[in-house]
């Protein structure tokens, strides 16, 4: 098992991104930190293999702290500037995903990680194919396209939907209203998020797990 440490300020939003990583097979939480100098205890601590880092922290940036960790870490941050991505992969961070992204896109981040982890798992010489298939592996999923089973006439109801609603909606109230299956809402309502066409939310409940909500983007 890939043991991960999410770091993040929002103890909601690691609570949620625990849950993603959960989701995704072969990996396992270690633990959560909240501040810098807490993931700086957690992974001396812990020791684990992956390190999930929002760049937003409390009391120092997360940009500050990557060098320091010298742990494979991922990037999850609402920071989208140019000066913050070129920050992090100065300090070594393998990827970079900017908040709001969808369970896909995270779960195909992990997923890429974990097949490059085991390309350089053994303590041995790579030569440079195997150099530049590892890089492939890490970013392959980077750039995924929508299913291609999706139809076009059920895309067209849940946009519709959307357009309608005076409220975000959320998956489970996207298929109650179509009547088809929430894994299906779930499905078309992920593709238009990463095409940008609808916005995507958390939205926190007052007891559970917080759920995303989707809105037309105007």
């Amino acid at each position: 098992m890939i043991r991960t440490l999410i770091v993040d300020d929002d103890f909601r939003v690691a609570a949620v991104h625990a849950g993603f990583v959960e989701e995704v097979p072969g990996f396992a939480v270690a633990g959560t930190a909240h501040t810098a100098a807490e993931a700086r205890a957690r992974v001396r601590e812990l020791s684990p293999d992956l390190v999930l880092l929002d760049v937003y922290l409390p009391d120092e940036s997360g940009l500050a702290l990557l060098p320091e960790l010298r742990t494979d870490t991922i990037v999850l941050s609402a920071a989208a500037d140019t000066r913050s991505v070129r920050a992090a992969i100065r300090a070594g961070a393998l990827n970079y995903l900017i908040k709001p992204f969808t369970t896909r896109q995270f779960a195909e981040r992990l997923s890429a990680y974990a097949r490059y982890r085991q390309l350089v798992a053994d303590e041995r010489n790579l030569g440079q194919e195997e150099v530049d298939r590892a890089f492939r592996l890490l970013h392959e999923q980077d750039r995924a396209g929508t299913a291609k089973t999706q139809s076009s006439a059920t895309a067209r109801l849940v946009s519709e939907q959307l357009r309608r609603a005076a409220r975000p909606l959320s998956a489970a109230e996207v298929a109650s209203e179509l009547g088809v299956a929430r894994a299906t809402a779930q499905r078309y309502l992920t593709a238009l998020a990463e095409a940008g066409t609808v916005e995507m939310r958390l939205r926190y409940g007052a007891t559970g797990r917080p759920e995303h909500e989707y809105s037309w983007r105007a």
